[in-house]
């Protein structure tokens, strides 16, 4: 073995494919179809802010696993449909967006569900990478918090 090849599980994410690969002891133990960042950007004008939707590339470790997540919607989902900023956070929260599950990976960006199954294998989201259920069901409960994840 390669010294720098992870031990026990990881998940490597291919941006370009779409795919997410569970790999157990060096061996893949799961392919799964998955969506991840659009790269468009969203301007905002008046306060000169800009986001650009792409799933970020590197090393990163499952932070915090959650069931039933809820998501708080940030500023650029109400700028993207031309809806008002509110100020009250329960005006932000979004609790059946995500899945049933949700993976932190940090900087906002998680592994979670998806309500448009067919956009699967499309480079469609926000910078998140999304699952159908049953694929999120069998990552969620085969890592732990530690587990490396390998974007590129």
């Amino acid at each position: 073995l390669h010294p720098l090849r992870p031990r026990g599980t990881c998940c490597v994410i291919a941006r370009g494919r779409n795919r997410l690969t569970r790999l157990t002891a060096d061996k893949p133990t799961l392919a799964a179809v998955c969506s991840t960042g659009s790269g468009r950007a969203l301007s905002a004008p008046v306060r000169k802010r800009r986001w650009v939707f792409d799933t970020p590339r590197g090393e990163f470790f499952i932070r915090a696993k959650r069931p039933n997540p809820v998501w708080i919607k940030p500023d650029w989902a109400f700028l993207e449909v031309g809806d008002p900023i509110p100020r009250k956070l329960a005006e932000r929260l979004a609790p059946m967006e995500l899945g049933d599950y949700a993976m932190d990976l940090g900087d906002g960006y998680l592994i979670h569900g998806t309500l448009y199954p067919r956009a699967l294998g499309m480079s469609v989201t926000h910078g998140c990478v999304r699952l159908g259920d049953d694929d999120l069901d069998t990552v969620y409960h085969s890592v732990k918090i530690g587990t490396p994840v390998y974007i590129y």
